[in-house]
């Protein structure tokens, strides 16, 4: 599925070239805001986390 998704956004770069720029905005508009990069990573994080505190605890 991830790979299915990965070649719709290539070809839809690859119809529509300015949707790059669009798209390159956005990501620099996201990643100039710390509370959303905080709040992604710990999303990130979050799973390796539980699994560390459940060995803790077990």
């Amino acid at each position: 599925m991830r790979w299915i998704l990965l070649g719709v956004v290539l070809g839809l770069l690859l119809l529509y070239p300015s949707l790059l720029a669009v798209v390159a905005a956005a990501v620099a508009t996201i990643v100039s805001k710390p509370i959303v990069v905080a709040f992604g990573l710990g999303l990130a994080a979050r799973p390796a986390i539980a699994r560390r505190t459940r060995r803790w605890v077990a």
